[in-house]
Parts: structure tokens; sequence; C-alpha cells
């Protein structure tokens, strides 16, 4: 039986929910994983979730700003919810499940987007971009050789010019 992930850039998950609703609904992935989803924690809306058979929750938001989930049909046990740069920004929520018979390490990442200039010296936000990805580098690839690892989320990659609009 295959093992399906979806991961999305909701940008509020409040104001989407009829959406995920309906994703939910016509694909029924195992894992859902939000980024960007805008909400505290206290505010985030677990009933639709588990209303459409998502019983497995887990958050790491903050208010107006960031924030990742990941939702499942299937357990899920929180590893981590890790704070890079020394910023609390809800950027990061890491899960295992069991697919397959085997445990898998799934990385909820929102990696912050840098700003228009691509220069570390006049530009903080992509200093802290390239910051964050350095120590997203320096994490393990996997727990130990029994297990996979998987990593999803907005990466904010715009490779070209016009990949940006």
């Amino acid at each position: 039986m295959p093992f399906t992930i979806a991961t999305w850039n909701i940008n509020s998950v409040r104001l989407r929910i009829p959406i995920v609703e309906r994703l939910l609904k016509e694909h029924a992935p195992d894992v859902l994983c939000l980024q960007e989803t805008k909400v505290p924690d206290e505010l985030f809306p677990e009933k639709a979730f588990r209303k459409a058979g998502y019983e497995h929750i887990l958050f790491h938001g903050q208010k107006g700003y960031h924030g990742v989930a990941t939702v499942a049909r299937r357990p899920i046990e929180l590893v981590e919810k890790r704070r890079f740069c020394e910023i609390e920004d809800s950027r990061h929520l890491s899960v295992r499940v069991q697919a397959g018979g085997k445990s898998v390490l799934v990385h909820n990442f929102y990696v912050p987007a840098g700003g228009d200039e691509p220069d570390p010296e006049i530009n903080r936000k992509f200093r802290h971009k390239l910051d964050f990805v350095q120590e997203m580098n320096a994490m393990p690839a996997s727990q130990d050789e029994s297990s996979a690892s998987i990593l999803v989320g907005d990466l904010n990659i715009a490779p070209q010019e016009h990949d940006v609009w």
C-alpha cells in the first residue's frame, strides 16, 4: 500500500479551510504538511482536520506569521520543533510516522524568503536565509540506518528571475 504526503504553503490555514477539506477528501494523503499557517497554536483549526479524518495533528505556530503544521490519518510522533538562528519564528516541525514497516522522519520546513537583494552584507533577511539553510545542512539526514527521512516544505527557492512574480 503506498504512503502519500502532500505539502502546501497555505498562506493562512484558517482562511483556506474549505479548500483544505476538498484536498483531503479528493486526494486523501496519509500526511499533509502545511507551511505559513499564520496562526498561534491555541487557534489552530484542529476540529476541521479531525472532521476530515485526520486525527493526528501537530503544529508550531505564531500569530500572523510563519508557522508549520503536520496532520495525518495515521499516528505521528513529535520529534522536534527546532529553533533556527536563535529566533523564535516557527519554521520547522519534524515528526515520526510508520510507513511500509519502517520509521519515517518527516521534516516540515518554511525557509525564510531572503528578500530582494541577494547580498548578505547589505540585506539582513538574506543573511538570515543563508544562516538558516546552513543550520539545515548541519542536521543529520536520518536518526539511524534503519529509518528513512523526507524533507518537505516551502524552501523559498527561485533560481531565476522569471520564477519570481
